[in-house]
């Protein structure tokens, strides 16, 4: 079942001024259900503006966004919410500091519901116990914190538990944008492993934008590069599989007519897979 198709979609800001941006020169996008795709490109290549567009931080100029057959191109962001999960780089944006992580997995619960009207009086007693054994999962001791305010978790934590409610019910799309980057090593692994385990055991379709180009490789089955507001390389099954990192800039090279020029991308050429 194709979950995601976008086509011809186009984005340019501040048009007619010193300032225009074309950010999305026509980008065509399909991914199959359960697929996960791993994008890497150059800083203001469009990836943070590529899920901007799927997730109604605007709306495009031209061009159709499909959601498991539901057209969404117009849909507001708000409604959008309640079947995409988005993750940050920041760990201090997927959470309220100052509402206890019981009260922030409630309200990511209540708003990817079906129900009209939903309020905390909802939350019952088995809703409870389900946060608790999804914490459990964390293995980071949270299932035994639930009345602490999410503003004394590290930023590991914070972001180990955004995955959770991005995931608490099963988003038809699941958008990471970096959200490792900002994380000490040890930690960022960590919340990899976790995303690893819960994309594959709900079957999520996911996106993940990532500097790392051993994690672009590794992770998923398809890689995507970006320049200038395209898609300029997509791989997947045996090919992908037997890519190197040279292999992978190379290809860069052949498709968007340029060396990659991002620095974080580059370092990542010589971290151990």
């Amino acid at each position: 079942m194709l979950m995601l198709e976008m086509k011809g979609v186009r984005k340019t800001f501040n048009p007619g001024t010193v300032n225009e941006k074309v950010a999305l020169a026509g980008v065509d996008l399909a991914l199959q259900e359960g697929d996960f795709a791993t994008i890497v490109g150059s800083n203001g290549a469009g990836k943070s503006t590529l899920f901007n567009a799927i997730t109604g931080g605007f709306i495009a100029d031209e061009g159709c966004i499909v959601l498991g057959g539901e057209d969404i191109t117009f849909t507001p962001e708000y409604r959008r919410s309640r079947v995409i999960g988005h993750l940050f780089q920041d760990p201090l944006k997927g959470t309220a500091p100052n509402m206890t992580i019981e009260e922030n997995l409630a309200l990511a619960y209540l708003r990817a519901g079906t129900a009209q009207r939903a309020y905390f009086s909802r939350i019952s007693r088995k809703d409870k116990d389900f946060f608790r054994e999804r914490l459990a999962l964390l293995d980071m001791g949270l299932e035994d914190r639930m009345k602490q305010p999410v503003g004394l978790l590290s930023g590991g934590q914070r972001q180990a538990l955004t995955l959770l409610m991005a995931t608490l019910v099963t988003p038809k799309l699941l958008l990471l944008d970096e959200h490792t980057a900002a994380l000490d090593p040890a930690t960022a692994d960590k919340v990899l492993d976790l995303t690893r385990h819960i994309v594959a055991e709900q079957h999520i379709t996911c996106l993940m934008v990532t500097h790392n180009m051993h994690q672009a490789l590794e992770l998923g089955n398809r890689t995507l590069m970006m320049n200038g507001g395209r898609i300029v390389f997509d791989v997947q099954g045996e090919e992908r599989s037997k890519m190197t990192v040279d292999d992978l800039l190379e290809r860069f090279r052949q498709s968007a007519g340029e060396e990659l020029d991002n620095d974080r991308i580059l370092l990542s050429k010589v971290e151990k897979p």
